[in-house]
């Protein structure tokens, strides 16, 4: 069964617990399955982490008053919505961005479960601004994401590196893919390079638990870096 069946098919609010699993409750019709509880810790950090980055993007769609078809087509690309569980998706996706009230709740849970530090919360930043900017990034926009990102922990310097791939005049230039300054020297940037990659290699990702439909943005985040290294190296 794939991770959108499973937080619908089964009571996975028994396993989960929180605001998280309340909304897992919700959207499956508070269905009753022992088994749900029954969820080992990888599962459970699964389905928790699929029920936050569903919440998470949706609330970040509705962060300046407007939910647009663009950043829902955007959130099932990263995401990796096949055809067939696109009901399953959407419904969750329908239900979580009612209103932006709350998002602190899931963010802090998403945080205790996938573990402060993680390399996967940034991701989910990241995933947060590609869907802010399929329609023109708002002021609220960048004011919600930063402050889910407080609520995970990341820090300014961190955040400030990601957010300029999206509203700086030239996201796309190698020296802010790899957060060094420009010019930096050789052995600066090769050693900014392979911690980006030990860090960010979707290798970590499936190791700490992360759903195999979500492994998308840290694919995109590793060709980003290795091109930036590329250019950088052969100019």
């Amino acid at each position: 069964m794939s991770i959108w069946g499973k937080i619908l098919g089964t009571a996975v609010g028994l396993a989960i617990g929180g605001p998280l699993g309340a909304l897992a409750g919700l959207a499956a019709g508070h269905a009753i399955d022992v088994g749900a509880a029954r969820l080992g810790r990888g599962e459970r950090a699964q389905v928790a982490f699929t029920i936050a980055a569903i919440a998470l993007s949706a609330k970040m769609a509705r962060a300046d008053g407007y939910a647009s078809a663009d950043e829902f087509a955007v959130f099932e690309r990263l995401f990796q919505v096949e055809a067939a569980e696109r009901p399953n998706a959407e419904r969750f996706y329908n239900l979580a961005k009612r209103s932006t009230d709350g998002f602190e709740s899931y963010a802090r849970q998403a945080r205790s479960i996938i573990g402060t530090g993680s390399p996967v919360l940034e991701d989910l930043v990241e995933a947060l601004l590609m869907i802010a900017v399929a329609d023109g990034v708002t002021r609220e926009e960048l004011e919600y994401v930063d402050r889910v990102r407080r609520e995970f922990g990341i820090a300014d310097a961190d955040f400030a590196r990601i957010k300029t791939r999206y509203v700086a005049p030239d996201p796309d230039d190698p020296y802010v893919v790899l957060g060094i300054a420009p010019g930096a020297d050789r052995e600066t940037v090769r050693s900014a390079y392979l911690a980006l990659v030990k860090r960010h290699h979707p290798d970590r990702h499936y190791a700490e638990g992360t759903p195999a439909e979500f492994i998308r943005v840290a694919d995109l985040r590793m060709a980003e870096i290795n091109a930036a290294y590329r250019t950088i190296m052969s100019s």
